[in-house]
């Protein structure tokens, strides 16, 4: 018996993306607000692809910051990116919420373990690939948001009954 969830994966692959044209180029951007008082705006300009070939790709988002951490520990912060609907224009934007400090494990380091900077982020959030709109999110001042594009293989794998 296969295992479907490694297959599901393993026809996923990572591809870098580039803007075609900068965020204040983008027509549509002037719907969605300035960031508010200790917020900042993060905008995404996806490569244009066809209506039908944005089915095989995802975005996926993650927002956090740099931190100095121990090396050794597993690191994150309990952030959440929300979609909220911007009222009026039938789009959506991205809001980051729940920040606070950095929950890790426990594990103590060798002694004169250095130091070392590094991204640690929260809770990642998939989105379904749309060029034809910016990808607005809005995160706390302080905060940097991440993402990273998605690739389906293009063909599906039949599972097996039983």
């Amino acid at each position: 018996m296969r295992n479907v969830s490694a297959i599901a994966l393993s026809t996923m692959i990572i591809v870098t993306a580039t803007a075609v044209c900068t965020a204040a180029e983008h027509k549509e951007l002037k719907a969605f607000p300035a960031a508010k008082d200790g917020m900042q705006r993060f905008v995404i300009v996806l490569p244009h692809k066809e209506r039908g070939e944005e089915d095989d790709f995802k975005v996926e988002l993650v927002a956090g910051k740099q931190m100095e951490t121990d090396g050794v520990n597993l690191y994150r912060l309990g952030t959440n990116i929300k979609p909220q609907p911007l009222v009026g224009w039938g789009y959506t934007f991205y809001e980051v919420s729940g920040s606070g400090p950095a929950m890790s494990t426990l594990m103590a380091p060798p002694p004169g373990t250095p130091k070392e900077t590094k991204f640690v982020g929260g809770q990642p959030l998939q989105i379904r690939y749309n060029s034809r709109l910016p990808v607005v999110i809005y995160a706390p001042a302080g905060h940097e948001v991440r993402y990273r594009i998605w690739q389906a293989s293009g063909s599906f794998e039949p599972v097996p009954q039983g």
